[in-house]
Protein backbone atom coordinates (compact mmCIF):
# COMPACT_ATOMS: atom_id res chain seq x y z
CA UNK A 1 0.00 0.00 0.00
CA UNK A 2 1.03 3.42 -0.24
CA UNK A 3 2.59 5.46 2.20
CA UNK A 4 0.65 7.69 4.64
CA UNK A 5 2.36 10.31 6.44
CA UNK A 6 0.88 11.57 9.52
CA UNK A 7 1.19 15.03 10.44
CA UNK A 8 -1.01 17.97 10.66
CA UNK A 9 2.01 19.49 8.55
CA UNK A 10 1.71 17.60 5.98
CA UNK A 11 -0.16 18.15 2.63
CA UNK A 12 -1.50 14.68 1.71
CA UNK A 13 -2.07 15.63 -1.84
CA UNK A 14 1.52 16.64 -2.28
CA UNK A 15 2.61 13.35 -0.90
CA UNK A 16 0.50 11.17 -3.67
CA UNK A 17 2.09 13.60 -6.38
CA UNK A 18 5.43 12.84 -4.70
CA UNK A 19 4.70 8.85 -5.45
CA UNK A 20 3.52 9.35 -8.75
CA UNK A 21 7.03 10.99 -9.64
CA UNK A 22 9.13 8.12 -7.69
CA UNK A 23 7.13 6.05 -9.87
CA UNK A 24 9.15 6.82 -12.45
CA UNK A 25 12.89 4.77 -12.47
CA UNK A 26 14.23 7.19 -15.12
CA UNK A 27 13.44 10.32 -16.66
CA UNK A 28 12.75 8.68 -20.25
CA UNK A 29 10.86 5.69 -18.96
CA UNK A 30 7.37 6.21 -20.39
CA UNK A 31 4.43 4.68 -18.07
CA UNK A 32 0.88 3.87 -18.72
CA UNK A 33 -1.86 4.72 -16.29
CA UNK A 34 -2.20 0.87 -15.59
CA UNK A 35 1.84 1.10 -14.24
CA UNK A 36 1.70 3.97 -12.44
CA UNK A 37 -1.50 2.28 -10.45
CA UNK A 38 0.55 -0.74 -9.99
CA UNK A 39 3.66 1.02 -8.81
CA UNK A 40 1.69 3.68 -6.29
CA UNK A 41 -1.09 1.16 -4.88
CA UNK A 42 -3.50 4.28 -5.67
CA UNK A 43 -6.86 3.88 -7.03
CA UNK A 44 -7.14 4.46 -11.07
CA UNK A 45 -9.46 7.77 -10.35
CA UNK A 46 -6.93 9.23 -8.12
CA UNK A 47 -3.92 8.56 -10.38
CA UNK A 48 -5.42 9.87 -13.52
CA UNK A 49 -6.69 13.33 -11.50
CA UNK A 50 -2.71 13.24 -10.10
CA UNK A 51 -1.30 13.01 -13.59
CA UNK A 52 -3.44 15.53 -14.90
CA UNK A 53 -2.30 18.07 -12.25
CA UNK A 54 1.39 17.26 -12.95
CA UNK A 55 1.05 17.48 -16.82
CA UNK A 56 -0.92 21.07 -16.05
CA UNK A 57 2.44 21.79 -14.35
CA UNK A 58 4.98 20.55 -16.59
CA UNK A 59 6.59 17.92 -14.48
CA UNK A 60 5.41 15.22 -16.64
CA UNK A 61 4.50 15.10 -20.70
CA UNK A 62 2.79 12.74 -22.45
CA UNK A 63 4.51 10.67 -24.97
CA UNK A 64 1.68 9.27 -26.76
CA UNK A 65 -2.09 8.26 -26.51
CA UNK A 66 -1.62 5.96 -23.29
CA UNK A 67 1.87 6.42 -21.81
CA UNK A 68 3.67 9.33 -19.90
CA UNK A 69 7.27 10.24 -18.84
CA UNK A 70 8.78 12.84 -16.63
CA UNK A 71 9.94 16.32 -18.07
CA UNK A 72 13.01 16.70 -16.10
CA UNK A 73 14.61 14.64 -13.30
CA UNK A 74 12.94 15.63 -9.94
CA UNK A 75 15.87 14.36 -7.52
CA UNK A 76 19.07 12.15 -7.86
CA UNK A 77 18.38 8.94 -5.87
CA UNK A 78 20.71 7.13 -4.27
CA UNK A 79 23.37 4.98 -6.45
CA UNK A 80 22.46 1.88 -4.82
CA UNK A 81 24.93 -1.54 -4.46
CA UNK A 82 23.08 -4.57 -5.34
CA UNK A 83 25.15 -8.14 -5.03
CA UNK A 84 24.46 -10.83 -7.37
CA UNK A 85 25.57 -14.28 -6.15
CA UNK A 86 25.25 -16.31 -9.48
CA UNK A 87 24.52 -20.43 -9.80
CA UNK A 88 27.58 -20.78 -11.71
CA UNK A 89 29.02 -19.87 -15.47
CA UNK A 90 28.80 -23.71 -16.28
CA UNK A 91 25.93 -23.23 -19.18
CA UNK A 92 24.71 -20.28 -21.68
CA UNK A 93 21.58 -20.22 -19.29
CA UNK A 94 23.17 -18.06 -16.54
CA UNK A 95 25.65 -16.47 -18.70
CA UNK A 96 22.53 -14.67 -20.38
CA UNK A 97 21.36 -14.40 -17.27
CA UNK A 98 24.00 -12.70 -15.70
CA UNK A 99 25.00 -10.44 -18.81
CA UNK A 100 21.59 -8.96 -19.49
CA UNK A 101 22.02 -8.11 -15.19
CA UNK A 102 25.31 -6.69 -15.67
CA UNK A 103 23.51 -4.46 -18.55
CA UNK A 104 20.53 -3.49 -16.42
CA UNK A 105 22.32 -2.29 -13.40
CA UNK A 106 24.45 0.05 -15.96
CA UNK A 107 21.28 1.12 -17.28
CA UNK A 108 20.72 2.41 -13.88
CA UNK A 109 23.66 3.65 -12.02
CA UNK A 110 23.60 0.35 -9.79
CA UNK A 111 26.72 -0.97 -8.47
CA UNK A 112 26.67 -4.31 -9.31
CA UNK A 113 28.62 -6.72 -7.09
CA UNK A 114 29.01 -10.03 -8.49
CA UNK A 115 30.17 -13.71 -6.90
CA UNK A 116 30.11 -16.95 -8.10
CA UNK A 117 28.39 -20.01 -5.84
CA UNK A 118 29.56 -22.03 -8.22
CA UNK A 119 27.05 -24.49 -7.36
CA UNK A 120 28.09 -25.36 -4.24
CA UNK A 121 26.14 -24.81 -1.14
CA UNK A 122 29.21 -23.50 1.24
CA UNK A 123 30.13 -21.82 -1.11
CA UNK A 124 26.76 -19.77 -1.41
CA UNK A 125 26.92 -19.64 2.55
CA UNK A 126 30.52 -17.62 2.18
CA UNK A 127 29.20 -15.80 -0.65
CA UNK A 128 26.31 -14.44 1.26
CA UNK A 129 28.96 -13.86 4.37
CA UNK A 130 31.05 -11.34 1.94
CA UNK A 131 28.14 -9.51 0.71
CA UNK A 132 26.93 -8.59 4.15
CA UNK A 133 30.33 -7.51 5.19
CA UNK A 134 30.15 -5.25 1.76
CA UNK A 135 27.17 -3.75 3.29
CA UNK A 136 25.20 -3.92 0.13
CA UNK A 137 21.97 -2.79 -0.29
CA UNK A 138 20.51 -5.52 -1.84
CA UNK A 139 21.49 -9.08 -2.66
CA UNK A 140 19.95 -11.34 -5.83
CA UNK A 141 20.30 -15.05 -4.37
CA UNK A 142 20.57 -17.69 -7.44
CA UNK A 143 21.95 -20.73 -5.74
CA UNK A 144 19.58 -24.34 -6.29
CA UNK A 145 20.57 -26.01 -2.55
CA UNK A 146 16.79 -25.88 -0.91
CA UNK A 147 18.99 -27.35 2.02
CA UNK A 148 20.79 -24.29 2.58
CA UNK A 149 18.22 -21.93 2.14
CA UNK A 150 17.23 -21.09 5.11
CA UNK A 151 20.73 -20.35 6.38
CA UNK A 152 21.03 -17.96 3.76
CA UNK A 153 17.97 -16.36 4.57
CA UNK A 154 19.04 -16.21 8.56
CA UNK A 155 22.08 -13.94 7.68
CA UNK A 156 20.55 -11.79 5.24
CA UNK A 157 17.61 -11.10 7.41
CA UNK A 158 19.98 -10.61 10.42
CA UNK A 159 21.83 -8.15 8.50
CA UNK A 160 18.68 -6.50 7.66
CA UNK A 161 19.49 -6.74 4.14
CA UNK A 162 16.33 -7.24 1.40
CA UNK A 163 17.32 -9.76 -0.87
CA UNK A 164 15.09 -11.44 -4.17
CA UNK A 165 15.73 -15.51 -4.08
CA UNK A 166 15.95 -16.09 -8.18
CA UNK A 167 14.04 -19.98 -8.91
CA UNK A 168 14.47 -21.56 -5.60
CA UNK A 169 12.31 -20.03 -2.57
CA UNK A 170 14.24 -18.57 0.59
CA UNK A 171 12.47 -17.45 3.59
CA UNK A 172 11.98 -13.93 3.59
CA UNK A 173 12.85 -13.13 -0.01
CA UNK A 174 10.84 -11.75 -3.02
CA UNK A 175 10.96 -14.70 -5.53
CA UNK A 176 11.66 -14.46 -9.26
CA UNK A 177 11.45 -17.48 -11.19
CA UNK A 178 9.75 -19.87 -13.24
CA UNK A 179 6.29 -21.21 -12.64
CA UNK A 180 7.05 -24.33 -12.12
CA UNK A 181 4.67 -26.60 -12.31
CA UNK A 182 2.84 -24.59 -14.99
CA UNK A 183 6.51 -24.61 -17.34
CA UNK A 184 6.50 -28.53 -16.56
CA UNK A 185 2.65 -28.92 -17.57
CA UNK A 186 3.45 -26.82 -20.67
CA UNK A 187 6.53 -29.28 -21.48
CA UNK A 188 4.23 -32.53 -20.75
CA UNK A 189 1.78 -31.73 -23.01
CA UNK A 190 4.09 -30.78 -26.22
CA UNK A 191 5.65 -34.05 -24.89
CA UNK A 192 2.15 -36.00 -25.47
CA UNK A 193 1.25 -34.56 -28.68
CA UNK A 194 4.43 -34.67 -30.26
CA UNK A 195 4.14 -38.82 -29.37
CA UNK A 196 0.45 -38.84 -30.68
CA UNK A 197 1.32 -37.06 -33.92
CA UNK A 198 4.89 -39.24 -34.54
CA UNK A 199 4.31 -42.29 -32.71
CA UNK A 200 0.48 -42.92 -33.00
CA UNK A 201 0.44 -41.81 -28.86
CA UNK A 202 2.58 -45.30 -28.40
CA UNK A 203 5.05 -44.92 -25.51
CA UNK A 204 7.62 -47.67 -24.32
CA UNK A 205 8.80 -44.84 -21.34
CA UNK A 206 9.51 -41.79 -20.02
CA UNK A 207 12.40 -40.64 -18.84
CA UNK A 208 12.44 -37.62 -15.76
CA UNK A 209 16.33 -36.18 -15.58
CA UNK A 210 15.60 -34.61 -12.21
CA UNK A 211 17.70 -32.17 -9.45
CA UNK A 212 16.70 -33.79 -6.73
CA UNK A 213 18.72 -30.80 -3.78
CA UNK A 214 16.60 -28.10 -5.92
CA UNK A 215 13.94 -29.26 -3.69
CA UNK A 216 10.17 -29.93 -4.04
CA UNK A 217 9.02 -26.40 -5.96
CA UNK A 218 11.43 -27.28 -8.69
CA UNK A 219 10.78 -30.65 -8.83
CA UNK A 220 7.44 -29.48 -9.67
CA UNK A 221 8.32 -28.93 -13.37
CA UNK A 222 8.35 -32.69 -13.51
CA UNK A 223 5.51 -33.15 -11.52
CA UNK A 224 3.90 -30.89 -14.33
CA UNK A 225 5.41 -33.15 -16.97
CA UNK A 226 3.85 -36.16 -16.01
CA UNK A 227 0.32 -34.18 -15.49
CA UNK A 228 0.60 -33.13 -19.13
CA UNK A 229 1.53 -36.40 -20.50
CA UNK A 230 -1.39 -37.87 -18.58
CA UNK A 231 -3.78 -35.87 -19.81
CA UNK A 232 -2.95 -35.93 -23.39
CA UNK A 233 -1.62 -39.88 -23.27
CA UNK A 234 -4.72 -41.01 -21.00
CA UNK A 235 -4.66 -44.72 -21.47
CA UNK A 236 -1.76 -44.93 -22.67
CA UNK A 237 0.28 -43.38 -19.37
CA UNK A 238 -1.64 -45.62 -17.07
CA UNK A 239 0.82 -48.32 -18.26
CA UNK A 240 3.99 -46.33 -19.14
CA UNK A 241 7.33 -47.53 -17.29
CA UNK A 242 8.61 -44.27 -15.40
CA UNK A 243 12.01 -44.16 -14.97
CA UNK A 244 13.88 -41.18 -12.76
CA UNK A 245 17.59 -39.86 -12.80
CA UNK A 246 19.41 -37.22 -10.88
CA UNK A 247 21.06 -35.11 -13.30
CA UNK A 248 21.79 -32.72 -11.08
CA UNK A 249 21.11 -30.36 -13.47
CA UNK A 250 24.48 -30.60 -15.16
CA UNK A 251 25.35 -31.25 -18.54
CA UNK A 252 28.09 -33.63 -17.51
CA UNK A 253 26.08 -35.76 -15.04
CA UNK A 254 23.16 -36.19 -17.18
CA UNK A 255 25.14 -37.43 -19.98
CA UNK A 256 26.76 -40.13 -17.40
CA UNK A 257 23.67 -41.28 -16.26
CA UNK A 258 21.90 -41.37 -19.10
CA UNK A 259 24.41 -43.08 -20.87
CA UNK A 260 24.75 -45.74 -17.88
CA UNK A 261 20.55 -46.27 -18.26
CA UNK A 262 20.49 -46.47 -22.17
CA UNK A 263 23.52 -49.35 -22.11
CA UNK A 264 20.57 -51.21 -19.81
CA UNK A 265 17.58 -50.36 -21.72
CA UNK A 266 16.09 -51.32 -24.77
CA UNK A 267 12.70 -49.32 -25.05
CA UNK A 268 12.75 -47.61 -28.51
CA UNK A 269 10.01 -45.21 -28.00
CA UNK A 270 11.24 -42.78 -24.87
CA UNK A 271 9.84 -39.10 -23.72
CA UNK A 272 12.58 -37.56 -22.15
CA UNK A 273 11.33 -34.46 -19.91
CA UNK A 274 14.39 -32.72 -18.12
CA UNK A 275 14.88 -30.14 -15.52
CA UNK A 276 16.86 -27.64 -17.23
CA UNK A 277 18.24 -27.65 -20.89
CA UNK A 278 21.67 -28.66 -19.54
CA UNK A 279 19.65 -31.69 -18.53
CA UNK A 280 18.08 -32.13 -21.77
CA UNK A 281 21.18 -31.30 -23.31
CA UNK A 282 23.16 -34.31 -21.71
CA UNK A 283 20.34 -37.02 -22.44
CA UNK A 284 20.62 -36.19 -25.90
CA UNK A 285 24.51 -36.52 -26.69
CA UNK A 286 23.39 -40.29 -24.44
CA UNK A 287 20.96 -41.17 -27.15
CA UNK A 288 23.16 -39.58 -30.66
CA UNK A 289 26.29 -41.86 -28.68
CA UNK A 290 24.33 -44.78 -28.54
CA UNK A 291 23.09 -44.75 -32.05
CA UNK A 292 19.63 -43.93 -30.55
CA UNK A 293 18.61 -40.41 -31.32
CA UNK A 294 15.56 -41.52 -33.33
CA UNK A 295 13.82 -43.06 -30.51
CA UNK A 296 13.68 -40.50 -28.01
CA UNK A 297 12.09 -37.12 -27.95
CA UNK A 298 13.27 -34.91 -25.31
CA UNK A 299 11.45 -31.03 -24.30
CA UNK A 300 14.27 -29.53 -21.76
CA UNK A 301 13.78 -26.08 -19.42
CA UNK A 302 15.31 -22.47 -19.87
CA UNK A 303 15.45 -22.24 -23.83
CA UNK A 304 18.66 -21.11 -23.46
CA UNK A 305 21.23 -20.25 -26.12
CA UNK A 306 22.38 -23.61 -26.29
CA UNK A 307 19.02 -25.40 -26.71
CA UNK A 308 18.49 -23.05 -29.08
CA UNK A 309 21.20 -24.21 -31.27
CA UNK A 310 20.48 -27.53 -30.79
CA UNK A 311 17.05 -27.01 -31.67
CA UNK A 312 18.58 -25.72 -35.39
CA UNK A 313 20.20 -29.17 -35.84
CA UNK A 314 18.67 -31.37 -38.78
CA UNK A 315 17.67 -34.72 -36.94
CA UNK A 316 18.28 -34.02 -33.45
CA UNK A 317 16.33 -35.58 -30.65
CA UNK A 318 15.92 -31.85 -28.74
CA UNK A 319 12.16 -31.27 -29.79
CA UNK A 320 11.58 -28.10 -27.33
CA UNK A 321 12.64 -26.28 -24.57
CA UNK A 322 10.33 -24.47 -22.45
CA UNK A 323 11.12 -20.13 -22.25
CA UNK A 324 12.06 -18.49 -19.57
CA UNK A 325 13.87 -15.81 -21.43
CA UNK A 326 17.11 -15.11 -19.55
CA UNK A 327 18.11 -12.30 -21.48
CA UNK A 328 14.77 -10.45 -19.71
CA UNK A 329 15.94 -11.37 -16.18
CA UNK A 330 18.13 -8.52 -15.76
CA UNK A 331 16.17 -6.28 -16.54
CA UNK A 332 13.08 -7.52 -14.74
CA UNK A 333 15.54 -8.40 -11.80
CA UNK A 334 16.38 -4.27 -11.63
CA UNK A 335 12.78 -2.82 -11.36
CA UNK A 336 11.55 -5.60 -8.32
CA UNK A 337 14.76 -4.69 -6.81
CA UNK A 338 14.45 -1.07 -6.93
CA UNK A 339 10.74 -1.17 -5.90
CA UNK A 340 11.89 -3.43 -3.05
CA UNK A 341 14.47 -0.36 -2.44
CA UNK A 342 11.69 2.40 -3.05
CA UNK A 343 9.53 0.61 -0.26
CA UNK A 344 6.83 0.06 -3.44
CA UNK A 345 4.32 -2.42 -3.64
CA UNK A 346 6.06 -5.41 -4.87
CA UNK A 347 3.99 -8.82 -5.04
CA UNK A 348 5.66 -12.00 -2.63
CA UNK A 349 6.41 -13.53 -5.94
CA UNK A 350 7.05 -12.16 -9.70
CA UNK A 351 6.76 -15.43 -12.38
CA UNK A 352 8.57 -15.16 -15.80
CA UNK A 353 6.80 -15.87 -19.09
CA UNK A 354 6.89 -19.31 -20.34
CA UNK A 355 6.89 -20.59 -24.02
CA UNK A 356 7.32 -23.79 -25.55
CA UNK A 357 10.03 -23.21 -27.93
CA UNK A 358 10.37 -25.25 -31.47
CA UNK A 359 12.03 -25.36 -34.51
CA UNK A 360 8.84 -23.95 -36.11
CA UNK A 361 8.68 -20.72 -33.60
CA UNK A 362 12.29 -20.13 -32.81
CA UNK A 363 13.07 -17.76 -35.41
CA UNK A 364 9.82 -15.78 -34.30
CA UNK A 365 10.73 -15.57 -30.66
CA UNK A 366 14.58 -15.50 -31.45
CA UNK A 367 14.97 -13.79 -34.48
CA UNK A 368 18.83 -12.60 -33.64
CA UNK A 369 20.09 -16.19 -33.05
CA UNK A 370 21.38 -16.91 -36.41
CA UNK A 371 23.68 -13.56 -36.60
CA UNK A 372 25.52 -15.25 -33.91
CA UNK A 373 25.67 -18.46 -35.05
CA UNK A 374 29.24 -19.05 -36.85
CA UNK A 375 29.59 -18.25 -40.56
CA UNK A 376 26.01 -16.50 -40.43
Amino acid sequence: MPRTVRSSYVIQSVVHASEVLRAFRSRGEALRLRDLVERTGFNKGLCFRLLHTLRYCGLIEKVDETRYRLTSEMHRRKRYRIGYAALGHDSSFQRAVQESLVWAAKNEDIELLVLDNRRSAKTALRNADHLIRENVDLAIEFQIDEAAAAAISARYVQAGIPFIAVHVPHPGATYYGANNYQAGLLAGHYLGRWAKSRWNGQVDEVLLIDAARAGSLVHGRLDGVMAGLRETLREVMTTVPVVSIDGDGEFNRSLERVRQHVRRSDRKRVLVGAMDDSSALGAVRAFQESGRAATCAVVGQNAEPDARAELRQPRTPLIGSVAYFPERYGEELVALALDVLGQRPTPPAKFVRHQVITAANLHHFYPNDALLTPGA
